[in-house]
């Protein structure tokens, strides 16, 4: 996750090396998003890219992108969809292995061509994550469901979702 205000861009991340690295550019902190070491009201952006499909409290998560937030701030996130964390592409059909509805661990590669990279996801369907949102207080102002746009299969189903919500 990462947090914008007045005074300029701070990372988090629970990766004690990845914070090592983004510190050469900005400043950056070791913390859990569901724990963050912020004042409230300090921010008046909040963004998370592709963090929250694998945040196992996504509850608490939220609520702390709230609590950090001044009012009218916003919080942008974009995770994988989660169609493609339910299922996968066997043959040409799209399979969903139990239960779209249903809350589980598995592990989603991201990236094509020479880089992929196996990274442990939270499936959770759509209404988990605009419940958590409405429980924090935001109200969504745009959601959008981009797809890849190469021919492939996932061409047929939304690669991920991105969200803007704002604190009232």
């Amino acid at each position: 996750m990462g947090a914008l205000c007045a005074a300029g861009v701070v990372g988090v991340d629970v990766s004690p090396t990845l914070v090592a690295l983004a510190q050469k550019h900005f400043e950056a902190v070791v913390a859990d998003a569901a724990d963050l070491p912020f004042s409230a009201g300090s921010f008046d952006l909040v963004a998370a890219f592709m963090a929250l499909q694998s945040v196992e409290e996504l509850d608490r998560a939220v609520a702390e992108a709230a609590r950090v937030l001044q009012p009218a701030g916003r919080f942008c996130f974009a995770i994988a969809h989660p169609i493609r964390t339910a299922g996968t592409f066997e043959d040409g059909d799209f399979v969903i292995a139990g239960s779209y509805l249903e809350r589980r661990t598995r592990e989603l590669t991201q990236g094509r061509f020479w880089r992929k990279v196996t990274l442990p996801a939270v499936h959770r369907p759509l209404e988990q994550y605009i419940g958590a949102l409405q429980t924090a207080g935001f109200v969504v102002q745009a959601l959008r469901e981009p797809r890849l746009g190469d021919g492939g299969p996932w061409v047929r189903v939304p690669h991920s979702v991105h969200v803007r919500a704002v604190r009232p």
